[in-house]
């Protein structure tokens, strides 16, 4: 295997680790293990299990915000495409492999003092509002800035709210109610 190939298949396998056990519960060992490298090799490409854990976050957002785009451009311009946020999420939330959200699951497991990673996943989120924010832009294009910020802000709180509550419940009902919520914001 190339270099890149290596390094993509421990991020894969890591990442499948990470949100499956959780961070604190999969250890280096074990991600070398199910990736059938090398100790050495592993120590190659990361320096150490946060590198490997920025990598599975950032692996995560990539193909988070990729599928989040196609998905919501499948939808009818103005509300509802603002809104295929949340029937994305239901769509992810009735699959096979939903385990709430990664960045929140690996904040709650890292301690306070970790600023590389905390940083990493707080652009991450930035990076979903200005997802929404562009989003409003594009399909309610008669909103100010100011105001596209402002609702932006809210659907997000919605939004995860909505993946935390129905990562608890095991119910879908609180991304179904956050859309309902997220359309009277709109309206």
């Amino acid at each position: 295997m190339k270099r890149s190939e290596i390094n993509n298949h421990i991020v894969a396998t890591a990442s499948r680790l990470f949100y499956e056990q959780g961070y604190n519960s999969t250890g280096i060992n074990e991600i070398i293990s199910e990736a059938g490298v090398a100790k050495a090799t592993l120590y190659n490409h990361f320096k150490s299990k946060d590198d490997i854990c920025i990598a599975f976050l950032q692996h995560k957002n990539n193909a988070f915000i990729t599928s989040l785009s196609s998905y919501c451009e499948l939808k009818e311009e103005g509300d509802s495409r603002i809104l295929a946020i949340f029937d994305f999420l239901l769509d992810f939330y009735n699959g096979d492999s939903f385990n709430g959200c990664w960045c929140i699951n690996t904040m709650a497991e890292i301690p306070k003092t970790n600023q590389t990673i905390k940083v990493e996943i707080q652009q991450q989120k930035h990076g979903l509002i200005q997802f929404i924010t562009n989003s409003i832009q594009k399909n309610k294009p008669e909103l100010t800035e100011e105001q596209s910020d402002i609702l932006a802000k809210q659907l997000y709180l919605l939004y995860e709210g909505a993946v935390a509550e129905s990562y608890l419940q095991e119910q879908s009902w609180p991304i179904i109610e956050a859309k309902k919520m997220g359309n009277k914001i709109l309206n």
